[in-house]
């Protein structure tokens, strides 16, 4: 069985408290995007995980993938054995849950695989145990995400055709350190509202790690100002960072983009 885990961006991101846990409450709207991992699974005489494309770091006992395989066998006595192997291709601490988005399809795959018939609510417990994005992808449809981001709410939001440009400058912005530098505040805007009229998109949504991350790393500053210039109607910052998207009404004209960048063009 192979699948193709996609990456997501963040339409606003606010943090709007810390919680006693450690972690903190969000509220952004979460879109699924066109840049795509590999994932094949099938069952084989011993498990067995390997990876090409980009390199990832860790073990791969640490691979989100293996913990989700692991949370099956815990509940599920004698699963077979299985051959694992991700082609990565998204760009790994950007800010596109792509290292979610791997776990949340392996589950998905070894669910038809194993024969669980487990519905989408069970999955999205079980990839909230892996990750606070992680259950954003069981479904793969545009949502709220409030809490540490497991709680979603479906929104009727429709970006069909809308061209994409994607910006990472391979700059590794650490999830502490983007926390560090921002203080939770209930947010200036009702989100969904400011969703409906694309016009609003660039004044009231906000990621709220821009504030902070801008000035240290003033590289993707610049990179959110050049989409502008070309004519994007919104251009954020993804997540923690580092990666910068636009979004355009037409196809935008190549950029001058500097060497080592990583540049992905798509249509939603």
């Amino acid at each position: 069985m192979i699948s193709f885990p996609n990456a997501k961006i963040n339409l606003g991101l606010h943090i709007t408290a810390k919680r006693k846990d450690g972690y903190h409450d969000i509220e952004t709207c979460m879109v699924p995007i066109p840049l795509y991992d590999a994932l094949e699974i099938i069952l084989d005489k011993k498990t067995i995980f390997t990876s090409t494309g980009l390199p990832i770091p860790g073990s791969d006992k640490d691979n989100l993938i293996m913990k989700a395989l692991k949370l099956f066998r815990k509940d599920f006595n004698e699963l077979p054995h299985i051959n694992i192997h991700l082609h990565k291709n998204i760009p790994m601490g950007a800010g596109l849950g792509g290292g979610s988005a791997d776990a949340a399809f392996a589950l998905k795959l070894m669910n038809n695989l194993f024969d669980l018939h487990l519905e989408d609510w069970f999955l999205e417990d079980y990839a909230a145990q892996l990750g606070s994005d992680c259950p954003f992808f069981i479904e793969n449809t545009p949502k709220i995400a409030t809490g540490r981001g497991e709680i979603l709410e479906p929104i009727d939001l429709d970006l069909k055709g809308t061209y994409l440009l994607l910006i990472n400058p391979q700059i590794h912005i650490g999830t502490k350190e983007a926390y560090a530098g921002v203080t939770p505040t209930a947010p200036a805007v009702d989100l969904k509202a400011a969703l409906t009229d694309r016009s609003r998109w660039k004044d009231e949504l906000i990621n709220d790690f821009e504030a902070s991350v801008f000035p240290r790393y003033p590289e993707i500053d610049s990179i959110k100002s050049q989409l502008y210039e070309m004519g994007a109607f919104y251009a954020a910052m993804s997540g923690s960072g580092s990666t910068v998207f636009g979004l355009f009404e037409e196809k935008p004209e190549k950029g001058n983009w500097k060497e080592g960048y990583f540049v992905f063009e798509g249509v939603m």
